[in-house]
């Protein structure tokens, strides 16, 4: 029997909600960092999110797009997990509920549903919500570990806010001992997740250890991943030392922001991502110097969200123009 269906199209016994439990299970690493480094506030915007997901998918696929309840797949799950790892913790439930709208009726059924969509429905609404509610998604609350009730914790700036306001007579030196005027977070409190920032992104080690499970899973591979942070860490790697300037140091570009888990959980993302290695390569490529560019000449310290999905766009042409040519086949 010859099943014609879209995209993904994976030779595998496991099902697609075997494959969502895989990644909602590598995600949970970074949303117990985000908890114990923020309280509750922070299981608030989680749950929140990931209700706000389910309860649309649900309501606008049975009432309004007759799709029938999708929300077994696990997929809207994994949508609101993602879009909670974009938010800072001091994100309001009225704001939250707009972003899961966007990006499960907008970027994600209004295309026919899981396969079919174009962008990344995660990281739509969250670009949304920063464009319509700007001051509130660059509200960053300070990390507190094991502070469970720091609902009014006092806020400061994200590690690449302050890199995007230093000038370039600032003592690369500062930035290797974590401290300087501006108040630099060292290189190990990046890598456990004591910086501020979005819920998901704080943490290196925790979105590592989700990494090496998906890839223990055979859920992703290491492609998109790891062309996607060699070329950020690459580009910022030859400007630092072509300009010892401290805002290029890529350890710092690297470990912070939302990179990783740009690279790891939403790069790859099966329908929004390229199906050949070629093409993954390429797309992957695209992301990281897109993000350079962004992060370091425009007026958003942050370029992840943005790259991703302007190279959503450009995955039919990818995988158009760099299938693999079979053997025997003209050149």
């Amino acid at each position: 029997m010859l099943k014609i269906s879209t995209a993904p199209h994976l030779t595998t016994n496991r099902d697609t909600r075997a494959l969502m439990t895989d990644v909602i299970i590598a995600l949970m690493p970074a949303a117990l960092v985000a908890v114990l480094f923020f309280g509750l506030a922070a299981l608030k915007v989680i749950l929140t999110a990931v209700a706000g997901c389910v309860l649309f998918e649900y309501l606008a696929g049975r009432y309004w797009f007759k799709t029938g309840n999708t929300t077994r797949d696990g997929s809207a799950v994994i949508t609101g997990l993602l879009l909670a790892f974009n938010l800072p913790s001091s994100m309001p439930v009225l704001m939250i509920l707009c972003g899961c709208f966007m990006a499960i009726v907008v970027a994600k059924l209004c295309y026919g549903g899981l396969g079919k969509n174009i962008f990344n429905p995660a990281l739509v609404g969250r670009v949304f919500l920063f464009i319509s509610f700007p001051v509130q998604m660059t509200t960053w609350p300070k990390p507190e570990f094991l502070n469970l009730w720091s609902f009014d914790a006092q806020t400061g700036a994200t590690t690449l806010g302050i890199l995007k306001h230093l000038d370039a007579s600032t003592s690369a030196t500062a930035l290797a001992q974590g401290a300087s005027a501006e108040d630099i977070p060292a290189y190990w409190q990046m890598f456990v997740g004591y910086t501020g920032g979005c819920l998901g992104e704080v943490s290196a080690l925790a979105l590592l250890i989700g990494f090496a499970y998906l890839l223990w899973r055979k859920v992703i591979t290491w492609h998109i991943p790891f062309y996607y942070m060699a070329t950020v860490f690459v580009i910022t790697a030859v400007m630092w030392l072509l300009t010892n300037d401290v805002r290029y140091e890529p350890l710092t570009h690297l470990l912070s922001g939302g990179l990783i888990l740009g690279a790891v959980f939403m790069a790859t993302d099966y329908t929004t991502s390229p199906m050949t290695k070629n093409a993954q390569i390429l797309y992957a490529v695209g992301c990281g110097v897109l993000t350079v560019i962004i992060r370091l000449y425009s007026a958003y310290p942050e370029g992840v969200s943005f790259a991703i999905l302007i190279m959503n766009a450009l995955v039919p042409l990818m995988d158009k123009y760099a299938r693999p040519r079979f053997y025997g086949s003209r050149r």
